[in-house]
Order: C-alpha cells, then structure tokens, then sequence
C-alpha cells in the first residue's frame, strides 16, 4: 500500500482537514496540557477559556488566580494538578527561555526538541509535533492515533519499544510524503482523525473504513466467508 492513495481516501471520508489553529510554540504546549484527558472539544473549550480569563502568554498565567486556572482545568479531570502544571509550564518558559520559545524554533533540530522536551508532557513526538505546526521543521509528526493506523496498514514495524515502532512508522512513511509542511501537517490530522473515529485502538470499525480492501490489518479480521 502506498501512503499517497491512503491519504487521498481519508480525504475524500473526511474532507481536507483545517490548518492548526495554534502556531505559537507556547500555546502550543499549554493546548496539550490545558485539560487532562479530555476530547479535543473540551480540550478546545478550556483553551478557549484560558485565553479569555487569564490569557495566553507566560506572565499572564503566571499573574492569573488559582481558581481561574482551576476553572479552566476542570475541562478535564484532575484540575488541581493540571492548573499547576500551567503554572509550571509558565514559570520554565520565563526561566529557562526569558519568556519567548521562538529562538528554540531556530536551532538545530536535535536541540530544539531537547529544550521542548523540558515542559510537561512533551515527549519527542510531541516537540516534533511543535516544530512542524511552528513551521520550523517539516517533520511527520505522528500522534498515537496516527502510528496505529499507519503500523496496521503495513508502514513500519510494531516493536516492543513504542519509541522503535514510531520511528519504524515515520521513516516508512515519510519517504512516501512531499518534504513540505503543508503536506506532512495534513498526513498528521488524516491519520489522527482516522485512529480517533474509525481505526480504534479497540474494536474498531474496520467495516466502515475505505481502506480495508488492502489493509493488511483490516484483512486478517475478515471471516473466512468474506475472504473466500
């Protein structure tokens, strides 16, 4: 299977999916801190309400009341510890960075995910995932989402290191993608959205999916009277 038709398939199922709304590397971690295990409607919602009641910048969340961040935390579960997360978050972009992420955008790429990777939360692929939706480095960045619709449709190998599989998955399908970012930030929202409606991590919807003719996944959970 080439990635190529896969995309264009998700495409036409969920039609071009819109640019992200958030460019700026700070708001781009506060987003993925901002409600702990929430859907990205709420998760939409408490950011929505964190830029309207505090504010979206270091030192307003810093200077932002507890119950307010409290407030905006409850969109998810745990707000107490979320809302001082914020707060943490805050406090390193001001310390370690003088309250401006954008230099990091600019140094070597290797680099540039380790100073990331000091905010909670972020692990490697969620830097990646900063830098290409900062416009800083055309990288796929993949979600969770994401790799297992890719691992299931044959693009990589799944090892016993989630690290391994994901660079397994990216390589394979990186090939296959134009080096640009508006190619790679549309392949990372077509496979999230396809692993959050239809490739589930469990029991998924295999026979509504367009892919399943040459899914190699969705193949071997045909019956033996759908393969005859």
């Amino acid at each position: 299977m080439r990635l190529r038709p896969v995309l264009a398939a998700l495409r036409r199922l969920y039609g071009k999916p819109e640019p992200p709304a958030r460019t700026d590397p700070f708001q781009l971690i506060l987003y993925e801190n901002v409600a702990y295990l929430a859907s990205d409607a709420r998760r939409d919602e408490a950011f929505a309400l964190l830029e309207k009641r505090a504010g979206v910048t270091p030192g307003k969340i810093l200077a932002a009341r507890p119950e307010v961040l409290r407030e905006v935390a409850g969109r998810g579960i745990l707000p107490a510890g979320t809302a001082e997360k914020l707060r943490e978050i805050a406090r390193i972009a001001v310390e370690e960075f003088g309250g401006d992420l954008a230099p990091v955008l600019r140094l070597p790429q290797e680099q540039a995910i380790r100073e990331l990777k000091k905010f909670p939360s972020i692990g490697e692929p969620g830097a990646e995932k900063i830098l290409l939706f900062a416009g800083a480095r055309p990288i796929l960045a993949l979600d969770s989402n994401g790799l297992r619709v890719l691992l299931r449709l044959g693009f990589g190998r799944e090892e016993k290191s989630y690290a391994k599989s994901y660079r397994s998955a990216q390589e394979a399908a990186s090939r296959e993608l134009p080096r640009s970012f508006d190619a790679r930030i549309e392949a990372h929202l077509l496979l999230r959205r396809h692993g959050q409606e239809l490739c589930k991590r469990t029991h998924p919807l295999c026979e509504s999916c367009p892919l399943r003719p040459d899914c190699p996944y969705g193949r071997s959970l045909s019956s033996p009277v759908e393969r005859a």
